[in-house]
Parts: C-alpha cells; structure tokens; sequence
C-alpha cells in the first residue's frame, strides 16, 4: 500500500472514498480547500468563506490553517471523533469532541487537492534545556533563587493564566516564578505581571521573579517599572534532571 494517495480537483464521490479509507487506517489527511468553518461549544464563531489548509491526524486532531499566522484559526483536539457527509450538494467535514460538547463543521465549497499521508514515526520529542526540566531543577535547587526559597506547587492555575512556579520566600510571602529558556522579552514580564496581579489581591504582598538565561533591554526596564525581579538562570543540560512529581506542601 502506498504511503500516500493524492488527488486534485477530486469530486464529491472520490474525496468522500478518500476519507473513508482515512478513517479507516493510521492516517494523516491534508486538504486543500475554499470553505466555510462553523463552531459551536463553548462559544459560537463563523468563518466566512476562503482558501484554507485542512488537517486531521489519525488521534482526532483537527486543524483549519489559513495562509497567515503560526496557529490554526480552528481546531479540535486528539480524541475529537471525525465523520464526513454530503449535505445539499456539499461535502462536510464534521468533529466532535464528547467533554466538553464541541462541534466543528468544515463545509467544502471547492476541494483543491486532497492527500493521504500513512506516516510512520515512533520516536518523542526530546526537549534539552526546557521549561519543565528548569522547573525541575529549581524544585531540586531552590537556592539557584535565592536562600530560603521554598516551591511549592509547579504549572499552579491562577485567573488569568498557569504559574510556572508558585512558592514562598524565607519571610512567608507568597513569590511567582515565571520561567523562560531563552532570553526574556516583553511578553514574559506582562505574563508575570498578570499573575502577581492576580494573586496580589488574595494574598497581599506577592513578588514576582522572571527566571531565564537572560533579559532584553526592553524586559529589563519593564520589570524595574512594575517592581518585578529577575533571576539568571541557565536551562539544564539533556537528561540532567527528569520530572518528577509534584509536591503540595500548602
């Protein structure tokens, strides 16, 4: 069987015939096409009609690319279940995700190209120097802070995001590590400061260190203005520390 079958300008019968052998098997399928998307769950959103780059891999990942921007306009994550059907002429690709109820229609107005791709690849990613292999680190080493540091919970949930790291200094205030493993720019500093903010009000007085290798020069006077602090730290080199478990002292 050949790892991949393409066809162009395919009519309704013959996309349709492609994607029931893609439901069928460890695919991935790629379409090229003019549609229109429609969302319903959380929320409700209309894409109106354009040229866009459909993919769903054989976990139940869904992904509507348009010609612009890094991340797709819509999509659906693994486990979603993917069905396709012919309505008024149209062909529609249809996922639902089960919980929370999500429903995400692709109406193909015009398929361009539509292929199948069997892929084959068993290896993971192997991430050096990550953000959660720093997290680890600090766990292991609180004094790479400052003495008397003690983290307490790692990827905590607050209101307006996930703080990397939620602890508490010598003197029992609450401190928020925000952790980058390259250099720190403007972005890293307003997601810190967001969530001291966050936690201020609860809490009182809460600090906020920005923790990565280094700062620009935009950071650097931004976290001098919001009172925030910064911490140089060096991601670990591969496979120095694995992640372990979460401890909850509070």
């Amino acid at each position: 069987m050949s790892k991949v079958e393409t066809v162009t300008n395919p009519s309704n019968d013959e996309f349709m015939t492609l994607v029931d052998s893609f439901l069928s098997s460890e695919a991935i399928l790629v379409v090229l096409a003019r549609c229109r998307v429609h969302y319903d769950g959380r929320a409700k959103s209309e894409l109106g009609s354009g040229d866009r780059i459909i993919m769903v891999k054989p976990d139940g990942s869904f992904l509507v690319h348009q010609s612009k921007k890094r991340e797709p306009v819509n999509w659906q994550p693994p486990g979603s279940f993917v069905s396709v059907e012919e309505r008024n002429g149209k062909v529609i690709l249809r996922s639902v995700r089960r919980k929370p109820k999500e429903t995400l229609e692709v109406e193909l107005e015009e398929i361009y190209l539509a292929s199948l791709f069997r892929a084959e690849d068993y290896e993971e990613l192997d991430l050096t120097g990550s953000e959660a292999e720093m997290a680890e680190m600090i766990f292991k080493n609180p004094e790479l802070i400052e003495p008397g540091f003690r983290p307490l919970f790692r990827e905590k949930p607050v209101g307006s995001g996930i703080v990397d790291i939620l602890g508490k200094d010598n003197r029992g205030n609450l401190v928020i590590l925000e952790l980058k493993r390259r250099k720190a720019d403007l972005h890293a500093v307003s997601q810190l400061k967001r969530y001291v903010e966050a936690l201020g009000g609860e809490h009182g007085n809460v600090r906020g260190i920005l923790v990565a290798p280094g700062l620009t020069s935009g950071a650097r006077r931004l976290l001098e203005k919001e009172g925030l602090e910064f911490r140089k730290v060096q991601p670990p080199k591969r496979g120095e520390f694995k992640r372990g478990k979460q401890k909850t002292l509070f």
